[in-house]
């Protein structure tokens, strides 16, 4: 039996829901509460935006609007959206709404695909933003003296900073290993003894991978929560997960243009979906096509508008993350569904739409196969072919893979209504992430 169909007892947690006298009192607002901060920050950030920004000010002129013209929530919709290619073409300090002597820190983008998008704080967007990573922490399980690892890259990314300052603002002891050095970081872990790592779900696997190769039962440690962000995952990988490791795998969801991590945070106590953090972030959930805001409940390309940031204000910036908006449950603040994919991470293969979501979650279905993938895509002849490659577990013998590649096969074409191939190759043979897991391989151009 496999990893990812074993059953365990529940994992181990940190301890009870917060009382809610520890809650920020934004966590305790009634809806009409929070509709009248937002709507007083909505028209303070929509001023500051025009009479600072040149892009907002022609933006919104194009468009016939002005800030007084936000009299309700509702009038957001009218305001034109924000692009990460508004970013770029404002390399790198065109989108400051302060003079650039009141930034105090500058984060940006890889830049991979282009020129990297720039964000930039004032002393009063730090404090937010370890305020509201400190509120993530909190509504994962953590506390003061709680010894927080943190894995997550550190330099111009937002994560490593943002989660460190975060947990520092909770009260946390902060153990700040940052990617890479993956045999460290395991002997760190059992050394320092921390009850919270904080990590992107792909490299959280590679190091479970590291605890097994050293002989060590990962399921031993010490660690208690996993706070995981920076790429989407699924409800599959967390199962694999919580089993893997005894411990209880929550999700963190931010992005750089719009703060860092902690824009949301699952509770630990329902697990059932980011809350926004909503006396900061206004969200929307649009048509990717034709940019019509979509009612709660319907899935569609989610909008962030900022509403307290002072050196960077973001209006409708439309994060290309595909999810629902929900009622909330643990917080009153609403949530958003796991992110099923990101538009600009669609694969189009021969009329059908893919995301690699899609696909991990029937990797990880499939008895034999590990959570480690990629998806190739060649040319053959004029035609796009889809190669899965995909690790087998270390315990799946030789005469079973092929098999596996049948199953996982014949599960694609199930459930996503496309033909591939599988190519099963030996346990650490793809290359391992420390950030970002880089899933999708296009060689069509090559």
């Amino acid at each position: 039996m496999t990893a990812s169909t074993e059953t365990h007892s529940a994992p181990r947690r940190l301890g009870p829901a917060p009382d809610p006298a520890e809650l920020d009192a934004a966590e305790r607002y009634s809806a009409d509460e929070l509709a009248a901060v937002q709507l007083e920050r909505l028209q303070w950030t929509l001023r500051l935006a025009y009479e600072n920004v040149p892009l907002y000010r022609e933006k919104f002129d194009r468009a016939g609007v002005r800030p007084q013209d936000c009299r309700s929530l509702a009038d957001l919709a009218k305001f034109p959206h924000t692009t990460k290619q508004d970013l770029r073409d404002n390399y790198p300090y065109g989108m400051f709404a302060v003079p650039r002597e009141q930034v105090r820190r500058l984060h940006a983008s890889s830049g991979t695909t282009g020129k990297p998008t720039v964000v930039g704080y004032t002393e009063g967007d730090l404090r937010n933003w370890a305020d509201l990573v400190a509120r993530s922490i909190r509504a994962s399980g953590g506390r003061p003296g709680h010894r927080v690892h943190v894995a997550y890259g550190y330099g111009l990314f937002t994560g490593g900073l943002g989660a460190h300052y975060g947990a520092e603002r909770l009260g946390c002891t902060v153990i700040p290993a940052s990617g890479g050095m993956t045999a460290r970081q395991v002997q760190i872990i059992q050394d320092f003894q921390p009850e919270i790592i904080m990590v992107t779900p792909s490299y959280l696997l590679t190091l479970i991978d590291e605890f097994e190769r050293q002989g060590v039962d990962p399921r031993s440690t010490s660690l208690r929560t996993a706070i995981l962000g920076a790429e989407p995952w699924t409800e599959q990988m967390r199962q694999e997960i919580e089993q893997r490791l005894d411990l209880d795998a929550v999700d963190i969801y931010g992005l750089s243009e719009v703060m860092g991590p902690g824009v949301a945070n699952e509770c630990a106590e329902t697990k059932d979906g980011p809350h926004i953090w909503e006396d900061h972030f206004y969200p929307e959930v649009i048509d990717p096509f034709t940019e019509e805001v979509l009612p709660d409940g319907t899935e569609g390309e989610l909008v962030f508008t900022s509403l307290t940031k002072e050196a960077m204000p973001i209006i409708r910036y439309r994060t290309r993350d595909l999810t629902r908006l929900l009622p909330g449950t643990a917080r009153p603040m609403r949530r958003m569904a796991k992110i099923t994919g990101r538009s600009d991470d669609m694969i189009i293969l021969r009329g059908v739409n893919v995301y690699p979501t899609q696909i991990e979650e029937l990797v990880l279905r499939t008895a034999g196969l590990s959570p480690h993938f990629q998806l190739v895509l060649t040319k053959q002849e004029r035609m796009d072919v889809m190669t899965v490659r995909v690790e087998a577990r270390s315990d799946c013998p030789a005469s079973r893979r092929e098999a596996a590649a049948a199953d996982l096969l014949r599960a694609i074409k199930d459930g996503v209504g496309i033909s591939t191939e599988i190519a099963v190759v030996d346990p650490d043979t793809l290359e391992r992430s420390v950030g970002k897991l880089r899933r999708i391989v296009d060689r069509r151009q090559s």
